[in-house]
Parts: C-alpha cells; sequence; structure tokens
C-alpha cells in the first residue's frame, strides 16, 4: 500500500471537482465519501443530490476561514492531500475497511491524532476499487497548525502495519534514501512531449554515467556540459563551486524558461558535497602509465578489482560498515562503466542492471571513499580503454559482477536495509540476462571442443575430490562440457584440476549458484589466465619463510654474509 502525500495549494473547492468529477480518461466511478472528521451532518456530493462542491468546500475551510478572519493570520496552503493506492495483486477491500485504513492514516500524519477534537477536517473519498483520496485543510479547530514534520515517514510505517493487519501485500521499509517518485504533472509532460522517462530520471542516468569519466566535481560538470545536459553552476565570490542544478534540454516552464534541478532533488547522493567526497577521495597515482600497461584486458582488470570487493564486503570490525559502503559505491561506478564498454547488445540490459543498483549503492551509512579506490580505478580505466568484443573476458567479469551484487543484496539484509536489498536482487537478475547473453557464444564454442570421454572421466574424478558437495549438480549441469573443456586447458598450461576447482569453490559458494559448472568456469577462466604455479620456486619460498620464522622465535639475529678473501688475502693466509 502506497500513500503520497501531496500538498495541493489553496483551493479546496478545486480538488474536490477532480475527485467528484469523471477524472481525465472517465476512469472515476460512483465518488463518494467513505470517513471523515464528523459523518454526522457532512455533505457528500456523491450521496446527496442536493448537496454541493461549494457546500463542502466551505465546510472543510471553516476553520481556515475563522483564522483569516478573525485571528488575522492569512493562509494559502492549507490543502493537504493523500492518495492512497492498494497492490494490483490484493484483495477487494470494502468502504468499512478503507474508512478504517483513512482513519489510521490521518492519526499518523498529526491531520487527526487519536482522540484529539480540535484537530483539522478531514475526508476520505473513494471514486474506484483500489484506492481513496484523503483531502484535509490544515488548520485546527483551534486556529493552530498542525505538527506535519516527518509525516511522509509516519505515514509510510503505519502503511507497513496496515499491510500486516489486513493481508495486504507487503512492501519494504524506507530508510529515506530513495529517488522522489515522479510526480503527475512530470509524467504527464514527458508523456506529452514523447519521453520515455521524465526529466529527473533522463538527468540521474546522465550523472551516474558520468561519474566514471570524472576525477573531480569540476570534471564531472564539465564532462555533463560537454553532453546534452545544461548545467547551471552555483559558485562563491572567490569562484569556488558551492552547488550545482543541471536541466534537460526542452524542459521549458509556461513562460519558455529553462527548468533546473539540484543534484540533491534528482537523488540522495548527487549533492555536490557528496559527488566531491566521493569523486576526489582518492589520492593521485604515482604511476598511472605502469598500471595501465600491465598485463591483461581492462575487462580482466575489473574482474581482479573485485577479487577485493568480496574480501572488504565481508570484513567486520569498527570502520568495517563505513568501508563497505564505500565499495557499494564504486561498484554501482563499476556497472555503469561495464554498460557504456559492453557491446551494444548487452548494453540494454546492463543498463537497467546500473539503475537498480543506484538505490542498492546508497544507505544512510557514512562511505569512507578512500577504501574503494581500486573498484573506482577499474570503472575509469574501462570507461577509457578501448576493450574490443571479446566476449570471454566481458562474461567472466559479468560473473564476477553477479556475484557482487550477491554480496551486496546479503550486506543490506544483515542490516535490515530491505529495499536496498531489494534492489541488489534486482541487479542481480539482470546482469544474470546478460551474462547468459554474452556467455552463450562462448560456451557453445567450448562444448564443441570438449576432450574426448577419457578425460572427461578423469576431470570428473578431480570434481568429485574436489568439491564432493556440488559433485553431482556440476556434473548433470548442461554447461559440464564446456567447465570440462576449460579445466583440460588449465591442465595443458601447468595448472592441477583439482586445485583450479578447490580455489574457485572457496571464492564463490555454490549452494545458491543456478547453474555451479557456469559460476565454476567464469572463475577458472580468470584464474587459469595467470602462470601455473611452479613447484620448485614454492618450495624455496617455503624454506626461506620457515628459516626466517624460526630465526625470528628464537631471537637470533640474522648471521651476516661471509666476504670471500681477495687475492691479496688468499696469497698470504
Amino acid at each position: 500500500m502506497i500513500a503520497a502525500i501531496k500538498p495541493s495549494g489553496a483551493n479546496t473547492r478545486g480538488l474536490l471537482a477532480y475527485l467528484y468529477g469523471p477524472g481525465r480518461h472517465d476512469e472515476h466511478l460512483d465518488p463518494h465519501i467513505v470517513a471523515g472528521f464528523a459523518m454526522l451532518g457532512m455533505p457528500d456530493p456523491g450521496r446527496d443530490q442536493d448537496a454541493t462542491l461549494t457546500e463542502l468546500g466551505h465546510y472543510l475551510d471553516a476553520p481556515v476561514a475563522l483564522r483569516n478572519n478573525e485571528f488575522g493570520k492569512h493562509v494559502t496552503d492549507h490543502v493537504w492531500h493523500c492518495p492512497v493506492r492498494a497492490a494490483p495483486e490484493d484483495r477487494f477491500l470494502s468502504d468499512t475497511e478503507w474508512g478504517e485504513i483513512a482513519e489510521r492514516i490521518v492519526h499518523a500524519a498529526g491531520i487527526a491524532p487519536e482522540g484529539d477534537d480540535l484537530a483539522c477536517r478531514w475526508i476520505a473519498i473513494r471514486h474506484a476499487d483500489d484506492h481513496i483520496h484523503i483531502l484535509a485543510t490544515t488548520v485546527r479547530e483551534d486556529g493552530r497548525r498542525p505538527k506535519l514534520h516527518d509525516s511522509g515517514i509516519r505515514v509510510g510505517t503505519a502503511c507497513r502495519d496496515i499491510e500486516k493487519d489486513y493481508g495486504l501485500r507487503r512492501l519494504n521499509k524506507g530508510d529515506r534514501t530513495a529517488t522522489r517518485a515522479p510526480t503527475q504533472a512530470e509524467m504527464h509532460k514527458a508523456a506529452r512531449l514523447g519521453w520515455e522517462q521524465t526529466s529527473r530520471a533522463w538527468l540521474q542516468d546522465r550523472i551516474r554515467a558520468a561519474i566514471p569519466h570524472a576525477a573531480t566535481a569540476e570534471e564531472l560538470l564539465a564532462y555533463l556540459e560537454a553532453g546534452d545536459v545544461m548545467v547551471k553552476p552555483r559558485r562563491g565570490p572567490s569562484g569556488d563551486l558551492l552547488g550545482y542544478s543541471v536541466g534537460r534540454p526542452g524542459d521549458v516552464n509556461k513562460d519558455g524558461e529553462q527548468i533546473f534541478h539540484p543534484g540533491g532533488k534528482i537523488a540522495p547522493d548527487l549533492t555536490l558535497a557528496k559527488l566531491k567526497a566521493r569523486l576526489e577521495a582518492s589520492a593521485p597515482e604515482e604511476y598511472p602509465t605502469a598500471r595501465r600497461n600491465r598485463p591483461g584486458t581492462p575487462w580482466q582488470h575489473a574482474t581482479e578489482a573485485l577479487d577485493a570487493f568480496s574480501y572488504e564486503i565481508s570484513r567486520t570490525g569498527d570502520s568495517a560498515d563505513s568501508r563497505g559502503q564505500a565499495q557499494l559505491a564504486a561498484l554501482g561506478e563499476l556497472i555503469e562503466a561495464t554498460a557504456q564498454a559492453a557491446p551494444p547488445e548487452l548494453r540494454t540490459e546492463l543498463r537497467m542492471a546500473a539503475r537498480a543498483f543506484a538505490h542498492a549503492q546508497r544507505s544512510q551509512i557514512r562511505a569512507e571513499h578512500g577504501a574503494a579506490t581500486g573498484l573506482r580505478t577499474a570503472a575509469r580505466d574501462l570507461v577509457n580503454a578501448g576493450t574490443g568484443n571479446d566476449g570471454g573476458p566481458l562474461a567472466v567479469l559479468l560473473s564476477a559482477l553477479i556475484w557482487s551484487a550477491i554480496l551486496t543484496e546479503r550486506w543490506h539484509t544483515a542490516r535490515n536495509l530491505a529495499q536496498q536489498a531489494a534492489a541488489a536482487h534486482q541487479t542481480v537478475q539482470h546482469l544474470q540476462a546478460a551474462y547468459d547473453q554474452a556467455a552463450a557464444p562462448q560456451l557453445a564454442a567450448l562444448a564443441q571442443r570438449q576432450p574426448n570421454s577419457d578425460t572427461r572421466a578423469t576431470l570428473a574424478n578431480d570434481v568429485r575430490a574436489a568439491v564432493p558437495d556440488h559433485a553431482a549438480r556440476i556434473l548433470a549441469d548442461p554447461d559440464w562440457p564446456a567447465l570440462a573443456t576449460v579445466l583440460a586447458d588449465a591442465e595443458a598450461g601447468g595448472h592441477k584440476p583439482a586445485r583450479l576447482l578447490k580455489e574457485a569453490a572457496k571464492q564463490r559458494e555454490l549452494h545458491t549458484a543456478r547453474m555451479p559448472a557456469r559460476v565454476l568456469l567464469a572463475r577458472i577462466q580468470h584464474t587459469a589466465r595467470n602462470p601455473a604455479p611452479n613447484p620448485r620456486a614454492e618450495a624455496a619460498l617455503l624454506r626461506s619463510t620457515l628459516r626466517s620464522t624460526t630465526r625470528q622465535h628464537i631471537n637470533e639475529p640474522t648471521p651476516p654474509r661471509p666476504i670471500p678473501p681477495n687475492d691479496h688475502q688468499r696469497r698470504y693466509r
């Protein structure tokens, strides 16, 4: 159940005309009052043919007129409007039930606290099966204004209780980090102009798409301005950037003037202060060229950065939450960068994933953005480097992003952040769809060159030895032939299949995996591209480590290395 509070100016009669009228598309049927502050003697034009809208309007406005005329305190914003809508799958609610719901909402909002005989005047009008409209005038009978601060939060809490009590669809409780829902006016304007998105939604997509391209707030605004976004910076006398607002070309008011939206009104995490904290947390790199020239593709470098994400998001301790929140914000940038760098056929799903993750990447937890430099750098490299059309490394990255989004969902669930967890779950679904599309050609090619039956049988024994609890599911997976090919290739490169399987299973648990063979395949492809371990080098390293540990244990200083005698010393020894 959703209740959306909408301050509606001072025209009570005008709002009543809409609520009792036919609607914009003749959707209003049988409008009538189901509850109100005093049902006895209240005129209802929907049930009494002698009652008029003007009479009902004057009845509701009586305390307002008294305050304006006798108290000398003129009120011009007294109309309070709150549509309350049930979910499409909810059962039919009777007039009595809707009346009870309306009473609980005005109690929670502070319009008419329970037991308060001098509260505001209000009515609840029903003109459809699935919703009602609550109209109130915000002047009490004693002439005072009601206390409506944080009324939206209280009403939201009341709706969650109503859902439970009436057996309705239960929504997740919010934490004030969601973006503002588009208004009816914004949606009608977008439809009239032929836009698929409202202006604020369109601007949010553009700002988030620009973040991986910028290292400072000034660079971000310059990037937006170079594109198709109207930018209006706010600067102090010294020229320092103090704020910003952005506009969509063609979005003008009735006077033809460009409409600008402050970043904080577009999304809570897009204020200038929060953008600066995110973008400017990293210190300049000392050797950026060496980092960019290291072996591997940008897809593979991003996958390596996600290995650190899995560790950071699972940390515990005093700063674990702030570091984890920073990782989530940077993960959102990497998903956005992947959507921009991916082949055109994958961009629709990946952009939907980035859009869904926009809510999963923010919460009320203060982020320590300096802890997520690696992910942020990987995102920037991805959008600035040519990625090519190699589906293999991209599929491996998408698999790692799926696991990161699953970890994000669990992180939010552990902190009772239900809306963020739901957003992360939605992201997982879009990423899985993109991965299935990206990996399909590669999986088919791998399956076509699967090893012979004897090799497959040997590799199956490796699977049973390395991951015995999941061996049956892996070997029954349709992608087992492709996994067998990857294991055979890795073995030819000097790797041990059983060892690779164990390492992959440790990095990504398989209980929740849809297709465990596909999960292992992506992980092993990422690991097996590194050189195979050298047994002699590992043994030498182990001996060196043991020798160093023994010396430290007995507190003996390392003996100095003897200096060989020179020729003169040898001659006269």
